[in-house]
């Protein structure tokens, strides 16, 4: 399978922002990745739920939702990571450029979201011209709370089996998003938060894997 594998430049109003863009031959669709706090385009974890996909025909993009400058800043001060709104704001551009950029405008869009990111990118499905659908990975949902009765994207969220705080989040934004979206909470037994346990993250790339084919594929 031939591969389009580029580190690009994004340029979103007065910043630049880098990012990882891979393409499969023939691909149909395109995941864009929205990481955690304190984490990167180069996140382990993103990065492997990347290639499972990759190797399932799909386009991937992992980039930076701050710029170097930022991510100094936020490393003392944390001022960046919670801020949603702006996360969320981020990825609705890059999603805006990825639908006009040559490569890859005419791609299906959906989106990863892992902890805090996965708020951003229930925020940005939320819009009227929103992507097609949301898989969420050990995410922050509740940080979207305001946004997911208007979620109206088939949206999975995944949680681990021992990450019980965060199961509870999850199961509480999946009321309030409506019961007219399809839907649908996986718990990955025996998986802390960061599926850092043997074959767990196997098991989230799968899951993400078949979501993604059914909602962007087929």
């Amino acid at each position: 399978m031939g591969l389009f594998e580029k580190e690009i430049s994004i340029p979103i109003d007065s910043t630049i922002l880098k990012g990882n863009l891979d393409i499969p031959e023939g691909a149909r669709a395109i995941v864009i990745f929205a990481h955690g706090s304190g984490s990167s385009r180069f996140s382990p974890r993103n990065r492997y739920v990347a290639e499972v996909l990759i190797k399932a025909g799909l386009a991937t993009l992992l980039f930076d939702l701050l710029t170097e400058d930022e991510e100094r800043i936020d490393m003392f001060t944390a001022e960046y990571r919670f801020n949603i709104e702006l996360l969320a704001d981020r990825l609705i551009k890059v999603t805006d450029w990825i639908t006009k950029n040559n490569a890859t405008k005419d791609l299906r869009v959906g989106y990863f979201g892992a902890s805090t990111g996965a708020a951003a990118a229930l925020i940005a499905a939320a819009r009227p011209e929103a992507i097609r659908t949301v898989v969420s990975r050990g995410g922050r949902p509740d940080l979207a709370e305001s946004a997911l009765p208007k979620v109206n994207v088939p949206t999975l969220l995944i949680v681990g089996g021992y990450d019980e705080p965060v199961i509870e989040l999850n199961e509480d934004a999946l009321r309030k998003i409506p019961d007219t979206t399809e839907k649908e909470l996986k718990i990955v037994p025996g998986a802390t938060h960061l599926f850092e346990e043997p074959g767990k993250l196997e098991e989230v790339s799968n899951l993400a894997k078949d979501w993604f084919i059914k909602h962007l594929l087929v």
